[in-house]
């Protein structure tokens, strides 16, 4: 009796105890893995014992639920610890067994092999326990059911519990971090001995996850062949770059394309909240994801960077010497070969060292700590940062570059754009072809450059003029402006415009392009480049308005001249010139509204808006040392120019767009005044403009722009504006809006 008691203990049942399962095998062969788990124990004492007194029975039977729960915890363990065909193939994998294993990957688990091994150790005390008592009752026989209760009782808190356990974890079918989550909700219970027990399960789920995460922050690797962990890569359906960690390398060597290389960071892996653990909170997993992925960057330099880093340090060292290989802006072909720039300058293996020992230290911490987790995660992740900080800060020149983008997209540079300009202004005044547009706009552009760009200047090379489709609408005073300008520009090769072709505002969607190079493109990205567009074409349009009044005020100076040369040579047969004069000379105190107005605006964008955020985010560049921030700064930075300069703001942006529109529409009617006189179109220009002018002023000193802190530096453009109270009071008079004097009360 003594010994069948102690085997049924450890789950093996007989004549003297019964498992109730076993008289149901006849119904099914193979029950499924729901059904394997009962709400009730199922070791029961036969019912023919006569020798068994009725209180050894009641006895007896509170002792036989260990026996159950110790074979179902022992069946669960072994089911989950063999994953030795998964194992075999993995490192040497056979393409007629892929199909099996790409099967049984969402079965497999290894958080639930880590939990088996945990159970597999609480199950030997169990039976150290058992044997312990064993020994005991040979030695001491009497009272036998007194001395096993005693040495077991300590396990009716434990395996019960277990046994919940693994009932939920296989009905769930939980994995990864839903197996985490449970275990880490579990802990938190009023039993000392059952709270160790599940902090040990957890701790094994632990080993595990730290395991992942030393691969994805240290080496750059995903390695999560059961598709468990938190990070997932967004084309996770492949199989096969996941079989190992040495396929996963060759992957990334494979995918070393910038086009790939900017997909995988911005892209290639997200956050699967589905195996998050519920105690990780989201900011922490976006650290990790961050850092895993920068450190796949720096592990991974591309080639062409490679050969950019050896040959600038070259140069560098060379001093006034011209490289060869090296002709004004231009990389000739032939690389510099033998660099010896690799992934161990960019990320040492210090480094490396460093991140590994944080995660050591919590493989080796017996429970774990929330707030120990979460700061060695943000020391890893201010490590990477900082890695990557230099990488495309100081290797990349990201100063050089960020100054380029403010030289060339914000118009810095006034001197090339100034000779664009005036190299394309004959051009531009007619409307675009279609089909050639682009190159006929690059004449001027080379030409602009030829005269102002040195060869010092390594980053023009990285800009490119664009002109994208354009519609095909035309209007009526279009048109007709079209004749004057083809008798007045034959210089220009542009035969076979006619006026049905593009308007003159096609020329609105002048378009600059800047190569960003590995690794620059973690950090300009398409969504970066289009904001700077957007000013680009704002601030362009602004200048080439600005510089037709200048033009328009020229050209009637010299008119001026002309007539008044006139006058003293011919005093009799002057009249009619002196007529022109005094009709047109209303319109000449409408253009210098216009210069007003336009220059106030390009001086608030180009001084208070773009100069004053341009030193703050500098400031920024100086002082911050990590990556994301830099990024953050720069959003800032492009977020401000857009809304300071009103261009997220509908209504002011059509209003500068129409004003903008009538400057240039004023100056070709007046240009063509001698041969088409037309007061009566140039009155409505200047009433619309009116219009225009007053209701731009009127929206920019409301409360809500003016009031606010999202243009800090408006008052002082509508000081300028209306340092003498003219705007204000033809804002009252166009729009009718008259004042009331408050009156005080008596």
């Amino acid at each position: 009796m003594l010994h069948e008691l102690l085997l049924s203990l450890v789950g093996y049942t007989g004549d003297f105890v019964m498992d109730e399962r076993d008289q149901r095998e006849t119904l099914s062969e193979s029950l499924d893995a729901a059904s394997d788990f009962q709400n009730e124990p199922t070791f029961k004492l036969a019912p023919d014992l006569s020798f068994i007194q009725p209180s050894e029975r009641d006895v007896i039977e509170r002792l036989l639920p260990l026996g159950f729960y110790y074979k179902e915890l022992d069946r669960f363990a072994t089911k989950h610890r063999n994953l030795g065909s998964f194992q075999t193939t993995k490192f040497f994998p056979d393409p007629q067994n892929l199909e099996n294993i790409k099967g049984n990957v969402g079965k497999s688990s290894v958080y639930c092999r880590a939990i088996a091994n945990g159970i597999v150790e609480i199950l030997s005390i169990y039976r150290s326990a058992v044997l312990q008592v064993e020994q005991n009752l040979l030695s001491n026989p009497l009272p036998m059911l007194a001395t096993v209760t005693q040495g077991l009782n300590k396990f009716e808190v434990l395996l019960p519990p277990l046994y919940e356990l693994i009932v939920e974890i296989e009905r769930e079918d939980l994995r990864g971090g839903q197996l985490l989550s449970l275990l880490h909700k579990r802990c938190h219970c009023g039993v000392p001995e059952l709270q160790a027990c599940i902090q040990r399960l957890l701790w094994h789920g632990h080993q595990v996850l730290y395991n992942q995460l030393s691969s994805w922050m240290v080496y750059g690797v995903l390695h999560d062949p059961h598709r468990e962990f938190f990070i997932r890569r967004q084309d996770d359906g492949d199989l096969e770059s996941e079989m190992s960690s040495s396929n996963m390398m060759e992957n990334s060597l494979q995918k070393s394309s910038d086009n790939a290389a900017l997909a995988d960071w911005h892209v290639g892996f997200h956050i699967f909240l589905e195996m998050m653990p519920d105690y990780i909170h989201m900011p922490i997993a976006e650290s990790i994801l961050f850092a895993g992925k920068a450190v796949r960057v720096l592990r991974n330099p591309s080639d062409m960077f490679k050969v950019q880093e050896s040959f600038f340090q070259q140069h560098m060292s060379r001093g006034s010497q011209r490289t060869p290989g090296y002709v004004g802006n231009f990389v000739l072909k032939d690389p510099i070969k033998g660099t010896n720039l690799n992934a161990e300058e960019l990320f040492p293996q210090s480094e490396a060292d460093k991140i590994e020992e944080l995660l050591h230290k919590l493989k080796k911490s017996s429970e774990f700590h929330k707030r120990s987790f979460e700061c060695a995660v943000n020391s890893i992740r201010t490590i990477s940062a900082n890695h990557l900080w230099q990488l495309v800060v100081i290797r990349a020149d990201l100063s050089g570059h960020l100054k380029a983008l403010k030289d060339y997209f914000l118009l810095a540079k006034g001197d090339f754009f100034q000779c664009f300009l005036e190299e394309g202004q004959k051009l531009m005044r007619l409307p675009p072809r279609q089909s050639t547009a682009e190159a006929d706009l690059m004449v001027p552009f080379q030409l602009a450059a030829l005269k102002t760009i040195s060869e010092e200047d390594k980053y023009f090379s990285r800009v490119s003029l664009r002109m994208p489709s354009v519609g095909i609408s035309m209007t009526n005073a279009n048109a007709n402006l079209q004749k004057m300008k083809l008798d007045v520009n034959q210089a220009v090769p542009l035969q076979g415009v006619t006026s049905s072709e593009l308007s003159v505002d096609g020329w609105d969607g002048i378009a600059l392009e800047y190569s960003v190079d590995w690794p620059l493109h973690l950090f300009f990205t398409q969504e970066v480049l289009s904001k700077y567009q957007k000013v680009f074409q704002y601030l362009i349009r602004l200048k080439r308005t600005q510089m037709e009044l200048e033009k328009s005020w020229a050209n009637g100076m010299h008119q001026d001249h002309a007539d008044f040369a006139s006058h003293r040579r011919d005093r009799q047969n002057c009249s009619v010139s002196q007529q022109r004069r005094q009709r047109i000379k209303p319109m000449w105190r409408v253009r210098e509204h216009m210069t007003f107005l336009i220059r106030n605006l390009q001086f608030y964008i180009q001084v208070d808006v773009i100069e004053s955020q341009w030193n703050s985010l500098q400031a920024h560049v100086q002082t911050s040392h990590d990556f994301t921030e830099l990024v953050s700064f720069h959003q800032e930075y492009l977020s401000a120019l857009i809304s300071q300069s009103f261009l997220d703001i509908g209504s002011v942006s059509r209003i500068l767009d129409s004003i903008m529109k009538l400057c240039l529409q004023f100056c070709w009617n007046i240009e063509q005044y001698e041969s088409n006189p037309n007061l009566s179109e140039l009155e409505q220009i200047v009433e619309e403009f009116n219009k225009k002018s007053n209701s731009l002023y009127t929206i920019l000193r409301s409360s809500r722009l003016a009031g606010s802190q999202r243009a800090p530096f408006l008052r002082q453009l509508l000081m300028r504006l209306n340092f003498n109270s003219f705007f204000e009071a033809t804002a009252r008079g166009v729009l009718n809006v008259v004042r009331q004097r408050p009156i005080l009360p008596s």
